[in-house]
């Protein structure tokens, strides 16, 4: 049974759980339960979704082909591009009757991937991100600080809900405006952070530089994620806040944040399998692979109404561990995500494609087709700049028309892609030809 907001936590073994029943289950009985909603899952989408239907026939598959977990691999991948092609609400299984809330991610050429949730699915979504602030050792007397975003993005509402469900105090400050950030920080004695581990890094140096002994305040740990981050920069933070930084893994198309958390043990996150069962697939071969070996994170979700998903293509590269933790949790553990299989970055926690700045391009009509997006990280935050080769009329024409041109620019990349970049143009043919793919990206940041 799960629990209410107004429940007193449960503590076993000296570890706090949320939902002890579920975090905790035998592997056994996890097993069955995934296969149980597994078969629900898939009798639902062949029913309702004519895009799953479809793809079933063309295996000749049928909902009742699927009688154990190994049956999964039976099943037909779903890609980011099947979101697309279905957009907006193609692979919805509910009348839109059901639907309470949309969220999107940003999408290659402008339309966003949409995803939708029932009253249900927000609960379910709630429960999970209670989870994962219990790891972080957040109960109902913390003050949590969301510094998410809030909007179409899944991140700030996604923490702010499950707060609330846990019964903590939420701030929900949102990103950005550093200086106010630091000032609630102290007068409000927040003890849980929730931010993308780039600005919590900034923080820190900003808090430092304004003479705050983050040793005298009551913070105590902080939930990171949105884009990837690695241990050099995990000591860093830890170092400056003087907090235990956890990782928090999602994605708008299969929840947003609370798929997987980092436990206190700091040996992967724990993926919720009641909810979701993960596999390691060969990204060129689409071969399962066993635990422990690195490839593409694909999940099903098995307990989500609005748009369940069968076998969905992260295109984040990770590994499994079912090992069990110190934690007492008996769900696998995940990797750190260490690439992509795609052209995607991560900036400021902001999924951009390079096609989309090429779209953009395009518009105007009056660059060559030939860019480059260096990505760097001035001091704690990253940096994005564009190098836009000019045509040879432009390149010869005055100063203020190319002013003109690069705000244009310039504008149109933040409304496209959600965040700002720097424009510097480049004398035409001065950007490498490949004679293979054309290298778009150059990425500085060392992670």
């Amino acid at each position: 049974m799960l629990m209410s907001a107004n429940q007193p936590l449960q503590r076993e073994r000296g570890m706090m759980y949320w939902e002890p029943e579920y975090e905790t289950m035998p592997r056994e009985r996890l097993e069955q339960l995934q296969l149980e909603r597994l078969k629900n899952t898939v009798k639902r989408v062949y029913r309702s979704v004519p895009f799953y239907r479809e793809a079933f026939k063309e295996r000749g598959l049928e909902p009742g082909d699927i009688k154990s977990l190994e049956d999964l691999k039976k099943l037909p991948f779903t890609t980011k591009q099947d979101l697309r092609d279905n957009y907006p609400y193609g692979l919805f299984a509910v009348p839109m009757g059901e639907v309470v809330r949309l969220h999107a991610s940003s999408g290659t050429t402008g339309k966003p991937s949409v995803v939708g949730y029932t009253r249900k699915d927000i609960e379910n979504w709630a429960d999970l991100i209670a989870r994962c602030l219990v790891m972080a050792g957040a109960g109902r007397e913390d003050i949590i600080q969301n510094a998410y975003g809030y909007g179409l993005f899944t991140g700030g509402l996604g923490i702010h809900y499950g707060a609330e469900r846990l019964g903590a105090t939420v701030v929900p400050v949102s990103g950005g405006n550093t200086a106010r950030q630091l000032m609630l920080m102290q007068d409000f004695g927040t003890t849980i952070l929730t931010c993308t581990p780039s600005y919590a890094l900034y923080l820190g140096e900003e808090g430092e530089a304004a003479g705050i002994n983050f040793k005298k305040l009551p913070l105590k740990a902080g939930v990171f994620g949105a884009e990837p981050w690695t241990e050099k920069m995990r000591a860093q933070i830890e170092s400056k806040l003087d907090i235990m930084a956890l990782d928090i893994y999602g994605l708008s198309e299969i929840m947003g944040p609370g798929v997987s958390m980092e436990c206190p043990a700091k040996q992967g996150s724990h993926i919720f399998e009641d909810h979701f069962i993960a596999e390691i697939i060969d990204p060129e071969t689409g071969e399962t692979l066993p635990y422990g070996q690195r490839g593409e994170l694909v999940l099903t979700t098995i307990t989500k109404e609005a748009i369940p998903l069968i076998r969905y293509r992260t295109r984040d590269i990770s590994s499994l561990h079912p090992e069990k933790c110190a934690c007492g949790r008996t769900h696998v553990r995940m990797k750190r995500v260490t690439g992509r299989t795609d052209d995607m970055l991560i900036i400021r926690g902001v999924n951009v494609f390079p096609s989309q700045v090429e779209s953009v391009l395009l518009e105007f009509g009056e660059t060559e087709p030939h860019y480059l997006l260096v990505v760097d990280r001035k001091g704690d935050l990253d940096d994005l700049e564009i190098w836009v080769e000019l045509s040879e009329r432009m390149f010869s024409d005055e100063v203020r028309h190319l002013e003109s041109l690069e705000n244009r620019i310039r504008h149109k990349i933040l409304s496209v892609l959600n965040i700002s970049a720097r424009i510097k143009f480049v004398e035409p043919r001065t950007i490498p030809r490949s004679e293979g793919k054309a290298k778009r990206v150059m990425d500085r940041r060392e992670m």
